[in-house]
């Protein structure tokens, strides 16, 4: 298939399109993920994260969907990061109309969360919402807490 182009990708194609043609990508994505993994794999709990990890696709391969967690933004958090984060507040591809592309993108990422999200949901996988408040060792921390029944679990932050 030929590349679309970034006209055709980033402001023809409307967010739903757009969603449902990542949804559609993360599959084959998450073999590469798989082989990375294996490559590292230590006999030990390990914490992988990332968008395409998506519950559907990981939920078989653990022992508990108690083992996992989704991790969302929320949407003051997501608006936090637009204003503040160079590679988040706008789309560096050119162009003809970058406002609508960016607000695509912006739909797209979006409708891609919810959707992992619902996922998460559906599977009992548990869902934390990310509001930036508590810093990355907080978010860590609460990751942690999660995961602490298990042996070989991630240490707690804050553990020497």
């Amino acid at each position: 298939m030929a590349d679309p182009g970034p006209e055709r990708m980033w402001t023809e194609r409307g967010p739903e399109e757009k969603a449902a043609e990542t949804l559609a990508g993360f599959p084959e994505r998450f073999a590469w993920v798989l082989d990375d993994l294996r490559a590292l794999s230590t006999g030990r709990a390990a914490v992988a994260e990332g968008w395409g990890l998506r519950p559907e696709l990981v939920a078989p391969l653990v022992d508990s969907v108690r083992r996992m967690v989704v991790l969302v933004p929320t949407e003051e958090f997501r608006r936090h990061q637009l204003r503040t984060l160079p590679r988040a507040g706008a789309l560096d591809v050119a162009v003809r109309d970058p406002a609508r592309a960016q607000a695509h993108r912006i739909a797209r990422d979006r409708l891609v969360a919810e959707d992992a999200v619902r996922g998460a949901r559906r599977l009992g996988v548990p869902v934390m919402e990310v509001d930036g408040s508590r810093g990355a060792a907080g978010a860590a921390a609460l990751v942690a807490e999660q995961f602490a029944p298990w042996p070989g679990a991630p240490e707690r932050a804050g553990r020497g």
